[in-house]
């Protein structure tokens, strides 16, 4: 029987500093956690552990054709994920990231992981949280996904996340509410025109200062 899940206030520098080690070693042993970003809470595992990732799904309810998205502390990062980066992928990304910006790339073919049915495509984001870009820096790509059960609503809190995961996470990184409270923008870049796949903290007028030609999907 495993121990009960841990909860590490970031408040406090020397517990903050405790909870990131603990959760960067869980993260290495293929369990999950659960740390703050600038949208909501998200949880989070080794992108590159199919178990570990699998064991996400499950705490969530979700099932492999909702893969999840992949979180990394810099935009540098982007080109060893995805492949067929354009030039407009890179304005955009170098005005919204870190920020509430997720993109759909064409994933890189030598990538050995396993993150569900993604049809060759990758969702990156830099996440504009100190806590969560820490967390990454210890750890490198994580398999993030909004801290709730599939059909809820997203965690703005690190007890809103207990709640529903339970122990089935090994270590809550707790900041306080969620400063933005909407998910990311989805936008997928893998065709000739940028699509958006899903409306979040970033406005369609927000994207398109950058790439007029952005549309969005549901109003096609």
């Amino acid at each position: 029987m495993r121990a009960v899940s841990e909860r590490y206030s970031c408040a406090d520098d020397e517990e903050r500093k405790r909870g990131l080690a603990a959760a960067a070693a869980c993260i290495g042993n293929g369990e999950i956690v659960v740390f703050p970003t600038d949208t909501v809470y998200g949880i989070g595992a080794d992108a590159f552990d199919p178990a570990a990732v699998r064991r996400l799904l499950r705490a969530k309810g979700r099932g492999r054709d909702m893969p999840p998205p992949v979180l990394v502390s810099t935009a540098g990062t982007l080109d060893a994920l995805a492949t067929e980066v354009n030039a407009q992928t890179r304005d955009l990304v170098n005005r919204f990231w870190p920020g509430p910006l997720t993109v759909v790339c064409r994933q890189q073919a030598s990538l050995q992981w396993d993150l569900g049915d993604n049809r060759g495509t990758v969702a990156v984001r830099v996440p504009d949280h100190d806590v969560a870009r820490s967390l990454l820096e210890q750890t490198g790509p994580l398999a993030v996904s909004s801290a709730n059960l599939t059909g809820h609503a997203a965690a703005r809190t690190a007890l809103e996340a207990e709640e529903m995961l339970g122990d089935s996470v090994e270590v809550y990184l707790d900041d306080g509410p969620a400063a933005g409270g909407e998910p990311s923008t989805i936008l997928d870049v893998t065709g000739e025109v940028p699509v958006v796949l899903r409306l979040g903290a970033l406005t369609l007028e927000q994207l398109h200062e950058v790439a007029p030609e952005v549309r969005d999907l549901d109003r096609s």
